[in-house]
């Protein structure tokens, strides 16, 4: 059997199945104050804790939705394991993706994954899609779901 027989093989035979949860992550404000730096998204919601507490409903200041986003790769580096031979993986992209709730300055994040679906692909690669909630600690509605695509390239796939 190929290595990319083997792994579709494996990775069907976990769907429908919670694959990994990550650790915590703290999203402090220098984490956001270095991500409104990056991304020249320097809206006061984000970096003016005085101004987001007297202006609006969040209490202080919030992550950037994108940079909740952005920690989805961090989630998966942590949560779920490489398949035999893997030699990388590339973010395909997204489905479907909500932004729930905010997350404040402070916060504790993680990641859960669960395994959709799992398509070999013409070009050798393995094509999974996964559910992805990001979690807010001890908050129930998540800071964002969405449906995730990656790709997985084996050293040797036949």
């Amino acid at each position: 059997m190929s290595a990319l027989k083997g792994a579709l093989s494996a990775a069907r035979a976990q769907i429908g199945e919670e694959v990994g949860v990550s650790p915590w992550i703290t999203v402090d404000q220098a984490m956001i104050d270095a991500f409104a730096d990056c991304t020249r998204d320097d809206q006061f919601i984000h970096v003016d804790p005085v101004r987001a507490a007297a202006e609006t409903p969040f209490g202080g200041t919030i992550a950037h939705g994108f940079l909740t986003l952005s920690l989805a790769s961090r989630f998966a580096y942590d949560a779920l394991p490489d398949l035999p031979g893997q030699r990388m993986g590339v973010n395909y992209g997204f489905d479907r993706l909500r932004f729930l709730a905010p997350v404040p300055a402070g916060a504790r994040l993680r990641g859960r994954f669960t395994l959709l679906d799992a398509v070999a692909r013409d070009d050798g690669g393995l094509q999974r899609k996964w559910a992805l909630t990001i979690e807010i600690e001890g908050q129930e509605t998540p800071a964002l779901v969405g449906e995730w695509l990656t790709l997985v390239y084996l050293d040797d796939p036949t």
